[in-house]
């Protein structure tokens, strides 16, 4: 409805095509009747004059039709994609624990492909069979209402199949479209882990289980084919065997004297239009089943709500940020592990311009109070509050513009290494970005790259080594310039002479700004204001690095065992 107003103009193109079109029948049976059985010349030429005048109008506006349709179907298939993606952009995590990325780019292409085959051409063709059908039927009953009573008695027997078949298609090509996601998932994953693939020989058997995939995929269409072929002789024989039997009417008619030649001739004209615009749209109605079918899986996207949103009248972050956090009574569980407590009455006050460490074994929850803070997830139970306001309360996206976070797994888009560092602060200058990078010791690596600042980093980096993308998330972090930072292992990935630079960079950025580090490294738990030592989602103590040394096991031991001799 965004576009009526094209669509206004498509149907009346399609009018003025449908109305010349019709009329060719009319123009032959007075050819007929007037000139070929009086053996007039000048009533023939006058005849065929107007049959090619009716032909050029409907030429020329079935193309006018043909191009708005298209048109508008192309359009609102752009709007359908963006709609998604806008939509699934704005996802929070829990519905990537159940959904695969790979399933939800098959919806956006192959399905969206398919809504854009029905909305375009498709449809098209369904607007002008439809139109000729109607005006057909209204042209044969004054031709010869007799013959088109019969006609009509027999369009229940010609519809209800295609109806009843429609449906059972419109069922198989759903469960042919999530067979194709389930591959287009598949590759999607093991194409995103090539490395680990090639590096434990696992070709042979991802193939195996592609292959397999790709198999029920296909046996799926099969089947969805297989019944769609089944429709389509259905409505032919259906439409053509209805016709026969009304021809062979009319030419009774005729040899009776009750019909002239020339009525049975636009008879029969308007038959053939009537059926074959009848035998279209059978076989459209197959194909709108299966846009159906992949249109149901696309709006299950379009009406997907995230669990993470605004609330109706958020509160605001003080002008002035203060960087204050504060964790109090918070429980969580994973949606997909709700028996686990991944924190348990976790409670945490953290000051302004605060360095505090958390330190544990893997799993320990370190990493779910950072989600927690950016409002990924809401705690089952406690509150989170930033600058004393509860994170629930806030605009999420306000809330993460006011932290910046570092994460333990470097993530770099397919841009320039200019632009990943501009992510950060997206209307950052030039000069700005350049600044970010020599904080963050990555300026010399980047200017002897090919194209310097503009060299393209490929899919997710892969032309730079771990230890400079994550320079280039630390530049990134840096440019932003948040009064809470959040470095989940920040140098984890960094040779010793980078770390040193990297660490010296740090220290600069996290004077006055609250900063909370996950650590394995000594040079990072020596010099934070605290230590906190987390344990299945619990706080077991806190403190300095000699103090915990001496006073807990637990940090000792991980202290030994991370730290080393050192």
């Amino acid at each position: 409805m965004r576009y009526r107003g094209t669509l206004a103009c498509a149907l009346g193109a399609l009018l003025v095509a449908s109305t010349a079109m019709l009329s060719l029948p009319v123009a032959l049976r007075y050819l007929i009747d007037n000139g070929f059985v009086a053996n007039d010349v000048e009533t023939v030429n006058r005849y065929f004059g107007w049959f090619f005048a009716a032909a050029v109008v409907f030429g020329g506006f079935a193309a006018l039709r043909f191009y708005l349709v298209t048109w508008l179907g192309e359009r609102v298939v752009a709007d359908i994609r963006d709609g998604v993606y806008r939509r699934i952009i704005r996802m929070d995590p829990t519905f990537f624990e159940v959904t695969r990325t790979g399933e939800v780019l098959s919806r956006m292409t192959t399905d969206t492909t398919l809504v854009q085959s029905i909305s375009g051409v498709s449809l098209s063709i369904a607007l002008r069979s439809l139109v000729n059908l109607m005006g057909g039927l209204v042209m044969l009953t004054l031709t010869s209402p007799r013959l088109t009573l019969y006609i009509l008695l027999g369009v229940p027997v010609v519809v209800l199949p295609i109806i009843l078949v429609g449906r059972r298609i419109r069922r198989q090509s759903r469960v042919a479209q999530d067979r194709v996601a389930d591959t287009s998932g598949l590759a999607g994953e093991t194409l995103n882990a090539i490395e680990t693939v090639q590096a434990f020989t696992l070709e042979d058997l991802q193939v195996r289980r592609f292959t397999a995939a790709v198999s029920e995929s296909f046996q799926a269409a099969v089947r969805r084919i297989r019944t769609r072929a089944g429709l389509t002789a259905l409505g032919i024989i259906l439409v053509f065997g209805a016709i026969t039997l009304i021809l062979w009417g009319g030419s009774r008619a005729v040899l009776a004297g009750a019909m002239t030649g020339g009525q049975l001739a636009q008879f029969l004209m308007y038959s053939m239009f009537v059926g074959s615009s009848a035998a279209a749209l059978s076989e459209i109605w197959g194909e709108v089943q299966r846009g159906a079918g992949a249109m149901e899986r696309l709006s299950e996207l379009l009406q997907a709500e995230p669990g993470i949103q605004a609330p109706d009248a958020p509160q605001l972050l003080p002008a002035r940020p203060m960087g204050t956090i504060r964790f109090d009574q918070v429980s969580f569980s994973y949606p997909s592990r709700p028996e686990t407590r991944a924190l348990d009455r976790f409670s945490l006050d953290v000051g302004a311009g605060e360095t505090v460490a958390f330190v544990g074994p893997s799993g320990a929850g370190k990493s779910t109070s950072f989600q927690l803070l950016l409002r990924f997830y809401d705690p089952l139970t406690g509150v989170v509050e930033v600058d004393n306001v509860d994170v629930a309360r806030l605009d999420p996206e306000q809330l993460r513009q006011r932290i910046g976070l570092v994460p333990q797994e470097t993530v770099l888009f397919g841009e320039t290494a200019r632009e990943n560092i501009r992510y950060g602060r997206p209307d950052a200058s030039d000069a700005e970005v350049e600044q970010a990078a020599r904080a963050a010791a990555a300026h010399d690596f980047i200017r002897e790259l090919p194209e310097g600042y503009d060299t393209f980093l490929g899919e997710r980096g892969t032309r730079l080594s771990g230890g400079q993308r994550q320079r280039i998330a630390i530049a990134r972090a840096i440019l932003k310039d948040p009064p809470i930072l959040l470095l989940d292992e920040a140098t984890s990935s960094l040779d010793a002479e980078s770390e040193r630079l990297v660490q010296s960079a740090l220290e600069v950025l996290m004077q006055d700004r609250t900063t909370l580090v996950i650590a394995h490294r000594l040079a990072t738990v020596k010099k934070v204001d605290r230590i906190v030592v987390i344990d299945r989602g619990r706080i077991v103590a806190s403190g300095s690095h000699d103090h915990l040394i001496r006073e807990n096991a637990l940090y000792s031991r991980l202290a030994e065992l991370q730290f080393g001799g050192a």
